[in-house]
Formats: structure tokens, C-alpha cells, sequence
């Protein structure tokens, strides 16, 4: 067969025997063979093939009618994108989908892509150009360029790390990252826009406002599972979250035997999760705590630290951190700090710390390749105020170690762009962001899940941190409500809305169904209360039973009650609905306590209402009981630390159910 390879913008001869006709528009420059053969410069056909679908597509929009005023509202997506627009009507999804693949889409990228088109409706995706074409790939790649620009889609002028570019509109969908990274987001993005049948017609132009993003398993009691990990790493993703660090303080041998090396089956489930993560596009960060009992002054010592590290990097670990909180800096561990670095205290303190972490940085990490800059977490994490131990990390400590800080307190009420403007000054850096929520191992969260938004933190602390990753509960799978609001924040705090993201979080685990939403929504009111170290949340408990429940006080009847009476139903009926509806059994599993608990609450309140409406007094002896029989049920031996009773709206429903047989009736 004879060969005659086409011309293209790549620099390809021309057909030879034909003068190469040029299409319009001038950037989509392609030439057809005499044989009607398209070659891409890189060998094969696909991209050239689509870009004359590209141009197709162009024309039939050129002579649509322009967009009115009654253009669709774009639909929520979370993160909240930094742009998106409504660019028409919705993308109609045929039986055949066209997925042409430019450069930068891994095989994570490319599943999701698959999976979402399926789920949209499309029976048969081939790589070529169809009813519908989806074009994804690196910004940087002329056609996949010239194609965003085809559905009016922007090239932003200054591409930023992990962002990307999508547009939708009429036969064609592209999807433009700034790296891989960025199309695996554009790709999570196209998975909240698709719905059966039809794709929404937007503009996107999108990047994260804070590099880093995610988790950080630093909690104390039982640690997560292997199987809660892997699928956490998978919900990261999903969310647009490039973080996680693992450091659970139960994990001896990171912290209290941290100088012996792991065993080799635990070795195994560690490169277990380095994979799953990069999969996920997620950095898998090791933490280990030496601080019980480390001799700073000890080479052996830091040569153990070293072999730590390299056991992680041999899994393929390319993040690390060394965590020096929660231990004493009054007393050394050893002679020889006492004799190198003089008394104890802050300043010698800082100076040993400083020397250690450095010599991990300069000594260690700068001599393999592909790993980060160190991270770490300083005895003092949880104020603003200069000290010398703050003074000597800030004038000796590496200037690219990256200093973690958890706000004005262990847990603190709010974090405001000005404590973190502070919290700068005092490390020299930029800090990242440790934030003790929704963490459920300290004394005043006995017994509680911590289910509300992720709130109080001041839009614009992009400018002032590198980063947030949230120190979660010890049930993995309601943690996610609040990595939810956390991921969302973290990508883009001035467009946060804490309301919004909430319900979106809810009907994420809901898998989108709207009444087991409804159900976990008024599940999560029970469980909002947010303690701080002290004797005053940071979350009210209940706030929307507390408005029903204040509203009856008020007026024990009528349209109150009515309401009331409704919201006791679906607080009866949620348990059930979301041990039926949610996918992830996890979730039902590790709440089941609480759930177990709502069932009695629930039937007690309705019990109540009934002795509200009725004046029957049995109703009331009724839900006594039932409230009694609630209050029994404790957490799950062994895994939240402290255990104790569960807690259900705990100041609102108890209080109020007690004090009903007393109010006046209507």
C-alpha cells in the first residue's frame, strides 16, 4: 500500500500528489489525504480527527442562536470552581461518546472519565470523534487548546499547579488540565456536571487557592483501618484533596518505638497506601514522632531517624515529617543533650530541634531524589505569641521546612486571616494549617460524632497558609462530612459557603439520593455540637431541632407542633433510611451507636409530640422510657478514645422531651 501521510501544524510533509486544503478557524490548521487518512504528528490518527469533529462542531455553533438571558444556572459542584458560567443548554449524552486523549491523562483520569460517561448514559465510548466527542488533556497541547477555544471555553493567561479549563457546549466537552494533576480535577469536575443523559453546558476556569489539602491521621485511640485508609485516598480524590499524612499515635513504631523498623507485612500495607494515593492523585506523607525519647545529640540516633525515612522512601514514599509535639521540651532524654545544648528549656529546645530537622533536610532529603521539603510540627503549635523556642526555629530553622500550627489553641472556636497573618511572623513562613476538627479523643467529645460544617475559618487564609489538612475522628467514614467542608475550603476559601457544602457533603454519601440526604442532614443536627478545650463550643448542638423545639415553647400547638410532628418523623425514620440508602456500609458500621440511639430518640419525640397534642399522659410515660433506654447505649469498645454513653442532640432533645408533660397545651 502506498504511504502518503498527511501535513499538520506538527510539522508533517503534506500529501503528495494533492494541494492540502486549509479548514477554518486559522488555529485548527489541518490538511485531509488523498486517501482520507488524518495523521497526528505523533503517528496516529485520533487527534486530527477530532479536531475536523471540532471544527464541525464549531460551525453548528457559529449558526445556533446566541444564548439569552434564560441561559441554565450552572450546577453546584464542589469544590466551588474559582469561575464557572453557564455556556447554553445542557450537553446531550448519545448511546456513542467519542473520548480522544491528548497528553497528561494517566490511567486514573481516563477510568473517571469512562466511568462518568457511562453513568451519564453513553453504552459505547470509542476513541474516536461522535455524537459527542470528549477532548482531554494538557493545556499546553495545541489541539486540545484550539478545541477549549472551539466551545468558547479560556486559556487562562497565567496557568496555575493542579488548575484547569472545561467547557461544554453543543457536540463537544474539553477538559484542560495545567498538569496531570489538573486534568484528574477537570475529570472530578465533569463527574459532578454529568447527570442521566445530558452533561451541563458551562465555562470553567479553576485551580486550588492553597497548594495543600486534606488530612492528617494524627488522632489518638484506635487508628483506621487499612481498608477506612485506602478508601479515604479514594474520597480524597473525589474531592479534590492532595494530602494525606499519616501519623496515627497509636502506631508504635512511629512513635514509641520508632527507631525499629517495620515489619514486613505492615511495610507492605504502607506501600499499599503510597500507591493508592498516587493513584488518587494524593501525596502519601510519613510522620514520625520521635520526640519521647530521641538524643538529639546522639549520631546514632539520627542515623535511625534516617533509616526510618528510607524504609518509607523504598516504598515509594516521597513526603515526610518529622512530628515534635505533645512531648516535654523541660527534660532531655539523655546526658549528651545536657552536656551539648546546656539546661533545658525553650532555647535549647529550639536549638536541638532545629539542628535535627535540618540535618534531616540538608543531611538526608536533599541527597535522594524526588522528595519534598520536610514537614514538621513544633512543641509549641497552638498559639500566636513569640517565645524563644519560636525565635531560634525561626532564625535557624531551613527556610523550606514547612512548620505546622493548629490556630490560637489546641481546638480553637475560629481562625481569622489576621491569627494567621501572626502565626507567620512569629514561625518566618507561611504555616500549614493542623485544625483540630473534627477530632473526637478528647474529654469533652465523649460520646460524640462531630457532623457539623466545617465553619469559622475567614475567607483569604489562602494568602496566609500553605495549606489545611484536618485531623479527623476515629470513625473514618463520618469523618468525611467534615474533610469534606475542609477539601472545599482549602481550594477555594473566598468562594466557600459552609451551608451549601454541607448539604453537598450529605448528598455525596447519600450517593445523590434526596431523601436519605434529608435523612442524614437531620442526622447530622444531633451530632453538631463542637467542643473546644474549654466549656463553650465552637458549634451549637441541634441548631435546626432547637428552632422546632423553641417554636413549641412558644406555642404549644398549631403550626409549631404540625412542624414539630414532621421532624420527629423523619428523626424516627433516618436511622433506617441511612442504614438502607448510604452505599458505604463504613459509615452505618462505625455510627451505629448514634444511629441505634436516633431510633429511641426519635419514637420519643413522637411519643411527646402525641402527649403534646392529646394531653395523654401514657404518651409521656412512653417516651420517658424510651429516652431512658437511649442514654444506655455506649460507643464501640475499643475505638473511640474516651469511651462513654453516645450522645443524640444531647441539651435539646433530652431536655426538652423531659420538660414537655409541664408546657400549658394549645
Amino acid at each position: 500500500m502506498p504511504s502518503s501521510r498527511c501535513g499538520s501544524p506538527g510539522g508533517l510533509p503534506p500529501c503528495a500528489g494533492r494541494k492540502p486544503r486549509r479548514s477554518r478557524p486559522e488555529w485548527l490548521t489541518f490538511h485531509r489525504c488523498a486517501d482520507g487518512l488524518d495523521q497526528n504528528p505523533r503517528g496516529g490518527p485520533v487527534l486530527l480527527r477530532v479536531v475536523r469533529t471540532v471544527v464541525v462542531a464549531g460551525l453548528f455553533l457559529a449558526s445556533a442562536p446566541a444564548a439569552t438571558a434564560a441561559a441554565p444556572e450552572p450546577p453546584v459542584v464542589t469544590p466551588a470552581p474559582q469561575s464557572m458560567e453557564s455556556n447554553g443548554r445542557a450537553v446531550r449524552v448519545p448511546h456513542q461518546v467519542g473520548l480522544v486523549l491528548g497528553s497528561g491523562v494517566d490511567e486514573s483520569s481516563s477510568e473517571l472519565l469512562r466511568a462518568t460517561l457511562s453513568r451519564a448514559g453513553a453504552r459505547e465510548i470509542v476513541d474516536r470523534p461522535a455524537g459527542l466527542t470528549v477532548v482531554a488533556g494538557l493545556i499546553t497541547d495545541e489541539r486540545v487548546r484550539g478545541s477549549l477555544r472551539a466551545v468558547g471555553g479560556e486559556v487562562p493567561a497565567q496557568p496555575r499547579p493542579e488548575g484547569y479549563s472545561l467547557a461544554a457546549r453543543g457536540g463537544l466537552v474539553v477538559l484542560a488540565g495545567n498538569d496531570g494533576d489538573g486534568v484528574y480535577y477537570a475529570a472530578q469536575t465533569l463527574r459532578q456536571l454529568a447527570s442521566p443523559g445530558r452533561i451541563a453546558a458551562v465555562k470553567v476556569v479553576d485551580h486550588p487557592a492553597m497548594a495543600l489539602r486534606g488530612s492528617i491521621e494524627g488522632f489518638y485511640g484506635a487508628p483506621w483501618s487499612h481498608a477506612d485508609r485506602l478508601d479515604q485516598l479514594a474520597f480524597y480524590g473525589d474531592v479534590k484533596a492532595n494530602t494525606y499524612i499519616y501519623t496515627p499515635k497509636d502506631d508504635v513504631y512511629l512513635r514509641e518505638r520508632w527507631r525499629e523498623p517495620y515489619p514486613p507485612g505492615d511495610l507492605a500495607r504502607l506501600r499499599e497506601l503510597v500507591t493508592a494515593a498516587a493513584r488518587h492523585h494524593v501525596e502519601f506523607t510519613y510522620a514520625v514522632s520521635p520526640g519521647l525519647s530521641i538524643c538529639y545529640s546522639d549520631p546514632a540516633d539520627l542515623r535511625s531517624l534516617r533509616d526510618k525515612l528510607a524504609s518509607l522512601y523504598a516504598q515509594g514514599t516521597r513526603s515526610f515529617y518529622v512530628a515534635l509535639d505533645d512531648i516535654s521540651y523541660t527534660r532531655w532524654n539523655c546526658a549528651g543533650d545536657q552536656d551539648k545544648y546546656g539546661p533545658p528549656g525553650r532555647e535549647a529546645a529550639g536549638r536541638a530541634q532545629a539542628e535535627l530537622l535540618n540535618a534531616v533536610q540538608r543531611g538526608y532529603l536533599d541527597t535522594v531524589e524526588g522528595a519534598k521539603p520536610l514537614q514538621m510540627v513544633p512543641t509549641e503549635y497552638s498559639d500566636v505569641a513569640d517565645s524563644a523556642y519560636k525565635r531560634v526555629l525561626r532564625e535557624t530553622l531551613d527556610e523550606r521546612i514547612v512548620v505546622q500550627w493548629t490556630g490560637t489553641d489546641v481546638v480553637p472556636p475560629s481562625i481569622s486571616v489576621a491569627d494567621a497573618r501572626k502565626a507567620a511572623e512569629v514561625w518566618g513562613r507561611k504555616v500549614f494549617l493542623w485544625d483540630n476538627y473534627p477530632v473526637n479523643d478528647f474529654g469533652q467529645t465523649t460520646g460524640r460524632l462531630l457532623l457539623a460544617p466545617y465553619d469559622k475559618r475567614e475567607a483569604g487564609l489562602h494568602a496566609a497558609l500553605s495549606g489545611i489538612v484536618l485531623n479527623p475522628m476515629n470513625q473514618a467514614a463520618p469523618s468525611k462530612v467534615a474533610l469534606f467542608g475542609g477539601a472545599a475550603f482549602a481550594w477555594n476559601d473566598t468562594g466557600y459557603d459552609a451551608a451549601r457544602t454541607w448539604r453537598a457533603a450529605a448528598s455525596y454519601l447519600a450517593a445523590g439520593d434526596p431523601r436519605v440526604t434529608e435523612a442524614l442532614l437531620a442526622f447530622f443536627d444531633t451530632q453538631h455540637l463542637a467542643p473546644t478545650f474549654g466549656e463553650v463550643p465552637w458549634q451549637p448542638q441541634a441548631p435546626v431541632l432547637k428552632a422546632k423545639v423553641d417554636a413549641v415553647r412558644a406555642q404549644p400547638g398549631g403550626r409549631p407542633l404540625r412542624d414539630l410532628a414532621a421532624y420527629a418523623d423523619l428523626l424516627a425514620a433516618a436511622p433506617e433510611r441511612i442504614r438502607a440508602g448510604v452505599p458505604d456500609p463504613a459509615f452505618s458500621a462505625q455510627a451505629k451507636p448514634w444511629l441505634d440511639a436516633l431510633d429511641l430518640w426519635g419514637a420519643a419525640l413522637q411519643s411527646t409530640v402525641e402527649g403534646l397534642r392529646t394531653g395523654d399522659q401514657g404518651a409521656f410515660a412512653r417516651a420517658k422510657e424510651l429516652a431512658a433506654e437511649a442514654a444506655k447505649i455506649r460507643t464501640i469498645p475499643g475505638t473511640t478514645r474516651p469511651q462513654g454513653p453516645v450522645r443524640v442532640a444531647d441539651g435539646v432533645l433530652d431536655t426538652f422531651i423531659a420538660e414537655a408533660p409541664n408546657l400549658p397545651r394549645a
